[in-house]
């Protein structure tokens, strides 16, 4: 049962994965783009690292993922924030400059 769930969250996060790498391709300017990244990377991520728990069982190793886990959760989207703050902040200078 446990290599059954796991298989399930990492077929999922392969999905979320391969979803984030397609926007990042087709989306047309760098707003959308960050947008699809952020969001499908940390769910991707999340999901395949709970595989890895699942998998595990609960141990030493488990916790660490967990810690790993709570770390993408707060950093991924706090990054993606910032580099889309700095390139609007650009995209402003540049029309002020006009």
């Amino acid at each position: 049962m446990r290599i059954v769930l796991s298989g399930i969250f990492i077929s999922g996060g392969l999905f979320f994965f391969m979803v984030g790498t397609v926007g990042l391709l087709r989306f047309p300017d760098m707003f959308t783009r960050a947008h699809s990244a952020a969001k499908c990377d940390t769910l991707g991520a999340m999901l395949s690292l709970i595989a890895l728990v699942i998998y595990n069982g609960l141990n030493i190793v488990s916790l660490k993922l967990m810690l790993i886990i709570l770390f993408i959760w707060l950093t991924n989207p706090t990054a993606t924030h910032l580099i889309a703050k700095a390139r609007y902040e650009q995209e402003v200078n540049n029309n002020e400059d006009i």
